[in-house]
């Protein structure tokens, strides 16, 4: 029998009509949720990305702010706008489109966005917070991750889930994500001895490794949950890590690529945004 396929455009469309009737209220109460996309140089990914949220924006009522800077754009002129936009009460998400032209400090840019604003999780604070199990802000693929189980209504208490990657974007801020609800992690990547010794056994297998056709059908237990997380282009069009034709005869639940986790990523920046301004009024009020 052929997995259920989870769809993340229907999963996209439902959070993104919870997310306009939850702008509404906010804007009764005289507050106008705003985001600002810094991007710096043209790259073409990062420009699409950002007109992505633009068209978002507008669908759910959210103001939206695009802060172009040349690719001559210096360190100091990031920072500097990104501490203004930290300390203007009128912003509430800010987010720094990737990569930034070679050169430029990620790391220091990132951990200078303030971690209440902090809509796509990147601040050492918030990483923090995530592995405590605390409240912030955190990374939103991961979040799509959990959020197709969730609404797939997929079990995760006491259940073996192994990630493969270990990225700092995906991998390792799902470890947490999954540990909280209490299932049984393990955390693989693409030179794991045995890889497949581990993925047989889970009930729940998640990869973002970007290796087009890593995950075949013979390393999956039947029925068991597949999240394919990775975009990989290839001549054929865009595919994920998964042998989506064959893991699909033995698995019970699996994700498309495209029109899976991806299509659910951005929206949940949206979700962080509104999470992010009750973070901050709760900051305000103590």
């Amino acid at each position: 029998m052929a997995a259920t396929i989870m769809d993340g455009k229907k999963i996209a469309a439902e959070i993104r009509e919870e997310l306009k009737a939850d702008v509404a209220v906010l804007r009764e109460r005289g507050i106008a949720p705003r985001l600002d996309v810094i991007l710096v140089g043209e790259d073409p990914a990062s420009v699409y990305y950002a007109q992505a949220k633009e068209r978002i924006s507008k669908r759910i009522g959210v103001d939206f702010v695009w802060h172009r800077l040349p690719e001559t754009a210096s360190e100091d002129e990031v920072l500097t706008l990104l501490a203004e936009l930290n300390n203007d009460s009128a912003v509430h998400g800010i987010m720094v489109e990737l990569p930034l032209p070679k050169g430029m400090g990620k790391d220091k840019i990132l951990a200078a966005v303030n971690p209440l604003k902090d809509v796509d999780g990147v601040n050492p604070l918030n990483q923090g917070y995530l592995a405590l199990e605390l409240d912030g802000l955190f990374p939103a693929t991961p979040l799509a991750c959990m959020e197709m189980l969730k609404r797939y209504e997929v079990p995760i208490r006491g259940q073996e889930a192994v990630i493969v990657g270990w990225g700092a974007t995906v991998g390792k801020p799902l470890l947490p994500m999954l540990l909280g609800p209490r299932a049984t992690v393990t955390t693989t990547h693409s030179r794991t001895r045995d890889l497949a010794a581990h993925t047989r056994n889970a009930d729940i297998v998640i990869s973002a490794v970007g290796r087009p056709g890593m995950i075949t059908a013979d390393m999956i237990k039947p029925g068991a949950v597949v999240i394919d997380v990775a975009i990989n282009e290839t001549p054929e069009g865009i595919v994920g890590d998964v042998d989506f034709a064959a893991v699909s005869e033995v698995a019970g639940y699996i994700t498309p690529v495209p029109g899976g986790v991806g299509s659910v990523t951005t929206v949940l920046l949206y979700k962080n945004l509104l999470k992010g301004i009750e973070l901050q009024q709760r900051a305000q009020a103590l």
